[in-house]
């Protein structure tokens, strides 16, 4: 492989990994410019979530039997569309547009967790993937950390719309990348059979240890989309913050889990996968429970809040590496469509969770501290059934 082959994959994770992060600083200014309540502009997030769980279950298959690279060129051109699309929709201005670009972009945008997985999963094998996934992710989530700064400093220079616009200028960029650089990882295809992939989700979906593992980590995920998708209302509504100092606070929530993810590696290699996940899980679940309890008697505590999420994003690294290396070598003859699998199930979880959520946030923590409780306990309950029943072993 290329040198620069792990650059240009983390490059292409960089316009769907933001583009959610970026873009809740302003929020609460589109709430006040489209004229719609909170639930309305958190169904940019659903919607998005949507479009990118029902192409993340084709991106696999298809990457499987027609090439890695292919898939890649079509899905990027996808997100390409979507993002450029979201962005002069925030200019007409069109609530109802904006909200089906936001779809289209959510189509394209699992391309690169669902193959870009694929091809890592294709060069890399056991503890070097865990590895590599933990660097990845630690990369991914430094400039995570700075998209919300970024956002908000966008939104305050030129308003919100600019930070659509600053999304689809990366994608633009990430298409012809991905055109001149990008090699092929997988050589041995099989021809596309609807019927035998019909039967090789089947097949994933009753594999207990598959489902457990798929579904324990997209809860926990869940849980932090959901916060996500209302801290810029609670913040900076309810709480009063600035547009700016709450990128700050979410910033640091995701910086501490880049740091965290960087070390999961090592983490791994001096305690092993089974103590790692309860170990990450127990920190998890704490953070979470810290949260309830500030609601409770803190609510208006910005630092409270801050503070919990920041140990719950701690324990969800150290967990998340491990769980998610395993899953995908369970079925190593069909990573392509192991990957959609994990991929669209998570985003289809996260798309319902946070229109839920949507639903009952009232603009106070306790509602959303309740919603984010329940979500990581699923996820816990989930992860020490995988223990017991020795789903992951140390190996």
């Amino acid at each position: 492989m290329p040198k620069y082959f792990l650059f240009l994959l983390t490059f292409s994770f960089i316009a769907a990994s933001i583009e959610v992060e970026i873009s809740v600083p302003g929020f609460p200014e589109m709430a006040k410019y489209f004229n719609v309540s909170e639930s309305v502009i958190q169904l940019t997030i659903a919607y998005n979530f949507l479009g990118y769980a029902i192409a993340a279950f084709f991106y696999g298959p298809l990457s499987d039997n027609y090439g890695r690279r292919k898939m890649m060129m079509i899905g990027n051109g996808v997100l390409m569309l979507g993002a450029l699309g979201t962005a002069y929709a925030a200019i007409i201005p069109n609530i109802y547009l904006l909200l089906a670009f936001r779809f289209i972009q959510g189509l394209g945008a699992s391309t690169a967790a669902v193959v870009g997985s694929a091809m890592i999963m294709d060069i890399y094998k056991g503890n070097q993937s865990v590895t590599i996934v933990g660097i990845m992710n630690a990369v991914l989530t430094l400039l995570i950390a700075s998209a919300p700064v970024i956002g908000g400093f966008i939104n305050i220079a030129i308003g919100w719309q600019g930070n659509y616009w600053v999304v689809a200028l990366i994608t633009v960029l990430t298409w012809f990348l991905l055109l001149f650089l990008l090699p092929e990882t997988k050589h041995n295809r099989d021809i596309f059979n609807l019927k035998k992939l019909l039967k090789n989700y089947k097949n994933l979906f009753v594999h207990q240890a598959f489902l457990f593992t798929s579904l324990a980590p997209t809860l926990i995920y869940a849980a932090y989309m959901a916060f996500i998708s209302s801290a810029s209302f609670l913040y900076v509504d309810t709480i009063g913050l600035s547009v700016l100092t709450y990128s700050i606070h979410q910033a640091c929530i995701i910086a501490v889990f880049c740091l965290t993810s960087f070390l999961s590696g090592l983490v791994n290699q001096c305690i092993g996968n089974r103590a790692s996940i309860f170990v990450g899980q127990t920190i998890t679940l704490t953070g979470a429970l810290c949260l309830l309890i500030v609601s409770w008697i803190l609510p208006f505590s910005a630092y409270g809040i801050t503070a919990s999420m920041l140990l719950f994003s701690c324990g969800f690294a150290i967990s998340y590496p491990v769980v998610y290396a395993s899953s995908m070598e369970m079925f190593p003859e069909i990573k392509g469509t192991a990957s959609s699998a994990i991929i669209g199930l998570r985003a289809f979880v996260v798309s319902l969770y946070v229109a839920l959520n949507g639903y009952f946030f009232d603009g106070q923590t306790y509602q959303l501290a309740l919603m984010f409780f329940l979500a990581v306990a699923g996820g816990f309950i989930l992860f020490c059934t995988i223990l017991k029943l020795r789903f992951i072993t140390n190996k």
